[in-house]
């Protein structure tokens, strides 16, 4: 099978996804703005071709596409980087190839059009609006009544998402927002920031988990003191997570998603109520693929990719760990000086830390606004919830990094 992979480096977890395929025994076509020698290690050696184009001409890389395809068949268009997904659609059609088209991926990038499917099929989902003007994002926030959430419609994660408490805050929120072209506009909905991930074959979840930021996203977003957790539990079958389960297939089978991995977002509030945040066709991202697959010992990079050349996942899920991340972010500004708790801290949790990586002492002091794993991050598991939850907030409380 010969698979065309769009944007096969980057973001930085896309090399292993690359991996994968070749691993599942694809051929597998590069195609991105960076040349081959530019990519990552990992994902330039498993390519077999490169097709460095430049993003924004979607006609101009479509006709590479096919005068490439002339010489060698393209079996399959894959894409795990949101902006480029309705290229690939467009692709997909053009050579007619199996996999979603654009009006199937439209709702998976468009915020707005995402949830008016959703509504239509009965699942609850914030009130919302979309407005493409100032004026258009007051008479929403007015309609929906304060607090609410501004973002784009087609963003990814955080990016530009702002928390809104009233009319004055709006206006200072909104000359942010002018180079964004069309936002969603919706209730704010207190709870928990909870997430659904799976891999599908053919409209079959054959794999499914479930996570919870710590504290929430937002939270996170607008307070630098923060040290970012997410924590994947061990059962997503439990009780307490039902709700957001069944929301989870429901939503899958609304969106008539076939086969790869999805990332939704979700609330718990405090009722147990499940409420549709927003989902994407795509793998999670800020180490979260890397989480589950900590808390199970399996490789879903390379599952998926089993998922998409040979229409099955293999892999035996044994459902060991609770897993957690903790990002750091360094105090004080310049060049990291220090750490601080490191030693304590590896002494008492050893046993359960699976992985460390800490910006090195003389490195530059990340930005905390643009890199959410900040100045390094530290993963801890346990079988045992509790524990694992108590392990992740004792780090993120007494690991200092330091700069000056």
């Amino acid at each position: 099978m010969n698979v065309l992979m769009i944007s096969p480096g980057f973001p930085k977890e896309m090399q292993y996804f690359t991996r994968g395929l070749r691993a599942e025994g694809a051929t597998v076509i590069g195609l991105g703005d960076q040349g081959r020698e530019q990519l990552p290690e990992v994902a330039a050696e498993a390519l077999s071709a490169h097709l460095q184009v430049r993003f924004g001409d979607d006609e101009a890389i479509i006709g590479r596409v096919l005068e490439l395809a002339a010489r060698a068949p393209i079996h399959r268009v894959e894409c795990l980087w949101e902006p480029h997904m309705v290229l690939a659609a467009r692709i997909r059609e053009r050579l007619g190839v199996p996999g979603p088209t654009v009006d199937q991926t439209v709702p998976f990038r468009d915020k707005e059009v995402m949830k008016r499917v959703l509504d239509a099929a009965g699942i609850r989902t914030p009130h919302h609006y979309s407005a493409t003007t100032a004026a258009g994002v007051v008479e929403a926030a007015e309609a929906i009544g304060f607090p609410i959430v501004v973002k784009p419609i087609d963003g990814a994660g955080s990016a530009d998402t702002y928390k809104v408490h009233s009319r004055e805050e709006l206006d200072r929120v909104l000359p942010a927002l002018r180079a964004v072209r069309e936002v969603s506009v919706e209730e704010f909905v207190e709870g928990d920031d909870m997430t659904f991930d799976t891999l599908c074959v053919d409209g079959r979840i054959q794999h499914h988990s479930i996570a919870t930021y710590i504290p929430r996203a937002l939270f996170m977003k607008e307070n630098e003191w923060v040290s970012p957790i997410t924590l994947v539990y061990r059962d997503p079958d439990h009780p307490d997570l039902r709700a957001g389960r069944e929301m989870g297939v429901a939503v899958l089978k609304a969106l008539g998603f076939r086969t790869g991995y999805t990332h939704m977002e979700w609330y718990r509030t405090a009722s147990g109520e499940a409420v549709f945040g927003e989902i994407g066709g795509r793998p999670p991202g800020a180490g979260l693929v890397d989480l589950i697959n900590y808390a199970s010992d399996i490789d879903t990079y390379r599952g998926w990719a089993e998922c998409v050349v040979h229409g099955r996942f293999s892999q035996v899920v044994e459902r060991r760990y609770n897993a957690a991340w903790i990002y750091k972010r360094a105090r004080g500004h310049g060049r990291i000086q220090r750490y601080e708790g490191l030693e304590a801290i590896l002494t008492e949790f050893a046993p359960h830390i699976v992985d460390l990586d800490l910006n090195p002492i003389g490195s530059p002091r990340r930005d905390w606004k643009k890199v959410l794993v900040g100045d390094g991050l530290i993963v801890v598991r346990h079988p045992d919830l509790a524990t694992t939850r108590r392990m992740a907030e004792h780090i993120a409380a007494h690991l200092h990094i330091v700069a000056g």
